[in-house]
């Protein structure tokens, strides 16, 4: 393996004040050897660069680690398993359910979870609106998944009372917050945070919001 996304990722997690043990940033290295390989047939990602990948889809994902509150959580139009995938490496206590209406994506998904042992993990093939789970969860994530005002109401139906929606998004997103609001008073943004991702210069900001149960 090519020593330079060892050193890439290493000091990105370091940037990030993350305390990840070396097995686990095996894991994410083979994750991203698997992603590399997989990329050339099924088009997971736009980012060819290898070396990209890693700030690109990989620090990304590992930069709103430190903000998740729970232990039961959903990755919505998963895609190639960003961030869900990382984050199960890194929280191997936590439950991590993946979702996608992709086949191609989902049965990497399949692999990237047999060859990783990753028993934290569950992978479901169907569209969000249509997964009813019987234990909801305490958080559900995206990553430029939908607006706002849709990952919320598309997904409203698999969060728990009092757990949270954490949506990543690039730049402040005014306008959708905007719709949000003028869409329902059921929602309340929590908290927004700016993130600095290690290697990005784009911005980046996770937003999370909670539901009004009436």
């Amino acid at each position: 393996m090519d020593n330079t996304y060892h050193e890439q990722l290493v000091d990105g997690i370091k940037q990030l004040a993350l305390d990840i043990p070396d097995s686990n940033i095996d894991k994410l290295l083979d994750y991203h050897q698997l992603l590399i390989k997989w990329n050339k047939a099924y088009n997971l990602t736009a980012v060819r660069d290898p070396l990209a990948m890693i700030p690109r889809h990989l620090l990304d994902s590992l930069s709103i680690g430190k903000f998740l509150d729970g232990q039961r959580f959903i990755d919505v139009g998963a895609g190639a398993g960003l961030p869900g995938i990382i984050l199960a490496i890194i929280f191997p206590q936590r439950e991590f359910d993946l979702l996608d209406s992709n086949g191609k994506k989902t049965r990497f998904l399949v692999q990237v979870k047999a060859e990783l042992s990753l028993t934290n993990v569950t992978i479901h093939n169907c569209r969000v609106e249509q997964f009813h789970p019987e234990v909801l969860f305490d958080g559900v994530i995206s990553r430029a998944f939908a607006t706002l005002a849709d990952m919320v109401q598309g997904s409203q139906q698999l969060l728990a009372d009092d757990g949270l929606f954490y949506a990543m998004k690039g730049l402040y997103p005014e306008q959708e917050l905007k719709q949000l609001s003028e869409l329902s008073k059921a929602y309340n943004v929590e908290a927004c945070h700016a993130l600095t991702v290690p290697g990005e210069t784009a911005e980046r900001h996770l937003l999370v919001i909670s539901q009004n149960r009436s």
